[in-house]
């Protein structure tokens, strides 16, 4: 096994990585992309789930609204105005 097959195979991630969750075939219901420098920030929404999900790129991403997605990602707590919010951090990302 070599260094990209770990990174491919959500699976072997999650061996890897115990703090990473899996999902497979989720909907996306809102897509929002913003600059942040260099960076572009994707903002996903996710069908029953509370929490956005975020992750960065060096160019635009496809809108993925209404599409069904399978995500690798882990949850982090971020403070904004003195209130903490749940953010989950994608670092893998599919259409299904």
């Amino acid at each position: 096994m070599n260094e990209r097959d770990v990174h491919t195979d959500p699976e072997k991630l999650v061996k890897k990585h115990p703090q990473l969750v899996h999902s497979d075939m989720l909907t996306v219901i809102s897509h929002v992309q913003r600059n942040a420098g260099d960076w572009i920030i994707n903002t996903l929404m996710i069908d029953g789930c509370s929490a956005p999900f975020r992750f960065k790129r060096k160019q635009p991403y496809r809108n993925l609204k209404g599409q069904r997605v399978n995500l690798t990602y882990y949850p982090v707590n971020e403070t904004v105005g003195g209130i903490e919010f749940e953010i989950m951090n994608v670092v893998r990302i599919r259409i299904a």
